[in-house]
Order: C-alpha cells, then sequence, then structure tokens
C-alpha cells in the first residue's frame, strides 16, 4: 500500500474522534470509491448513458461535512454528484438504477447521473448548468430561516463555478439575509480541464466573500477529520443567524472531468503523487491500523462487504426495467 506522509495532521491531533467514528469515515468513503469505480466500468460497457463524472479522489469532501450535518440539514450540488448522494444515506441500488436509467432509480430513470434528487435525505440535485445550483441553495436556506427551523444548507460548487455571476449574486443577497447557508467551493484546482491558476484571479477563492461580509476559509480536502472540523465550525456560525459561511476544500480528483476526459492537461506523475502522498481513505486506514483500532484483516473484510453493496446494486441496476413510455408525461409542470 502506498504510505501517506504525516498522517497526524493537526486536525488529527485536535479532533476528538472515536474509533467507530473513525471507521465510519472509512467505510463512507470506501463505498464511494467503490460504487464510482463500478459506475466507471458500467459506463464503459455502455450501460450508463449520457455524462458520468466521477468524485474518486474527493471523498473526504462529502464524507467529513456529512460528519458535521444535522438531521434536516439540506444540501445541493453540481452534477458531481454520486459521493453527495451515498454519503447522505441515499441508497446504492437505487443510486446506480438511476445512472442506469432504469425504473428502480431513485428519478424513476429520468434524471441519470446529473439530475437525482431525494426529498427524504434532503438531497436537492444533482445540476447540470455549472453554478446553477447556487441560488437555489439559498433559496432552501431562505426557506429554513422563514420556517426557523434551525436548519442550515450545503451547497457545493466547483472552483470552475466560482467565475460565474450567478455565485457573487447569491453572496450578496446571503449576506444581506443572513441566510444559513455554507458554500462549500470543491476546489480540484482543474475546473473542466484549466487549471485555477489559468482562470482565477483570486489564488484563495475564498476570500471573495470578503466583499459581502462573508467569513470563509481554506481547509485540506484530503483530511477527512479537518472538514468535519471546519464543517462544524461553518455550520455553527450558520445556526447561530450569523448568516452564511464560506469552506474552500482543497480537494484533487484522481480521473478526468468527465468519462469522456483523458485529463492530458495534468501529468500522470502529479496524479500519481497525490494518489500516494495525499490520498483521504489511505489516511483514515493509517489512523486506524496506527492507533490499534483494526487491523489488516478487519479492513479486507469492509472492503469485502462494501464490494458487496456496490455489486449488489450494479446486479439490481442491470435487472430493472427501464421507465415505461408514459412516464415521458409524468413530473412536468404542463
Amino acid at each position: 500500500m502506498a504510505t501517506r506522509k504525516n498522517p497526524e495532521t493537526k486536525a488529527t491531533k485536535r479532533a476528538n474522534v472515536s474509533k467507530d467514528d473513525l471507521l465510519k469515515y472509512y467505510r463512507e468513503m470506501l463505498l464511494i470509491r467503490r460504487f464510482e469505480e463500478k459506475a466507471g466500468q458500467l459506463y464503459g460497457m455502455g450501460l450508463i448513458g449520457g455524462f458520468c463524472h466521477l468524485y474518486i479522489g474527493q471523498e473526504a469532501v462529502v464524507v467529513g461535512l456529512e460528519a458535521a450535518a444535522e438531521d434536516g440539514d439540506k444540501r445541493i450540488t453540481s452534477y458531481r454528484d454520486h459521493g453527495h448522494m451515498l454519503a447522505c444515506g441515499m441508497d446504492p441500488k437505487g443510486v446506480m438504477a438511476e445512472l442506469t436509467g432504469r425504473e428502480g432509480g431513485l428519478s424513476k430513470g429520468k434524471g441519470g447521473s446529473m439530475h437525482m434528487f431525494s426529498k427524504e435525505k434532503h438531497f436537492y440535485g444533482g445540476h447540470g448548468i455549472v453554478g446553477a445550483q447556487v441560488p437555489l441553495g439559498a433559496g432552501l436556506a431562505f426557506a429554513d430561516q422563514y420556517k426557523g427551523n434551525g436548519r442550515v444548507t450545503f451547497t457545493y460548487f466547483g472552483d470552475g463555478a466560482a467565475n460565474q455571476g450567478q455565485v457573487y449574486e447569491t453572496f450578496n443577497m446571503a449576506a444581506l439575509w443572513k441566510l444559513p447557508v455554507v458554500f462549500v467551493i470543491e476546489n480540484n484546482q482543474y475546473a473542466m480541464g484549466t487549471a485555477q491558476k489559468r482562470s482565477t484571479s483570486t489564488p484563495e477563492i475564498h476570500t471573495r466573500g470578503q466583499a459581502f461580509g462573508i467569513p470563509g476559509e481554506s481547509v485540506d480536502g484530503m483530511d477527512v477529520l479537518a472538514v468535519k472540523e471546519a464543517g462544524e465550525r461553518a455550520t455553527a456560525h450558520c445556526r447561530a443567524g450569523d448568516g452564511p459561511y464560506i469552506l474552500e476544500v482543497m480537494t484533487y480528483r484522481y480521473r478526468g472531468h468527465s468519462m469522456s476526459d483523458p485529463a492530458k492537461y495534468r501529468s500522470r506523475e502529479e496524479v500519481q503523487k497525490m494518489r500516494e502522498e495525499r490520498d483521504a481513505i489511505e489516511h483514515v486506514r493509517e489512523l486506524l491500523l496506527q492507533g490499534g483500532h483494526a487491523g489488516d484483516d478487519d479492513l479486507k473484510a469492509i472492503d469485502k462487504e462494501i464490494k458487496a453493496i456496490v455489486n449488489e446494486a450494479a446486479e439490481y441496476s442491470k435487472e430493472s426495467p427501464e421507465p415505461d413510455v408514459s412516464e415521458l408525461w409524468t413530473d412536468i409542470y404542463a
């Protein structure tokens, strides 16, 4: 196995984390990775149509923030959304069946990879238009503020979307109305395929909230404990009625922007270095082993269990029927 340098980060030492918590984060991140690997296989077999954006490498972001969330909190994100669905507890079988466009999918096979919802889990999409989810996230937060229920909305977007105009219109309104929304910038450094330094005038994107009086910070998105700790600060700020908060989570995707992207804008050596030295799952694995919380056999058993869950989801997605033609006329405005 690759060895991550210095697994005992500052956040790790500060965080009050139990063996059960570490095992939970390990299991959840591993589920996302194995699910996404399987989704990549199904796409290659022609079973997933349209676009498919994998979350491999970024697992610590959603797992860390879900650890900071409370029941009833909402989340909304972009088209790279499978990890968010799994992290908030959506059924892997329903997610995979949606990817393959089947009746058993969580949007009845009509949403596909980029447009999936779960009212039960307070997950409001997957959105294919870059940055379009940001004002919608503020709207969700406005509804909660109006109801006075103490809930927070996590509004995820990427470093590329951070250059879209509607983001700053939303910042202005969220600050003006003190909305309980955490703006999560998943900075995987390349947007669609252009390095941040070539597309973004400010080296630290979270500082763009300063013009609106929105506090923000940068956090190591390859360390699930650091993300959780930052998420707790952000949600406490929002729940106190102090308005929005920006988290710029520095992460890295191992695959291309989508399944059709060969990622020639970066070197193989760069990706391999991240895998070997900064992998989020390996980080927690080492903490478990070094702390005596689990042995190799325990972690192999978890991996086997996760693979079984993912394989079951894949089989379910293949066996579920395609939606009836009559579904074309349901869930539409007119």
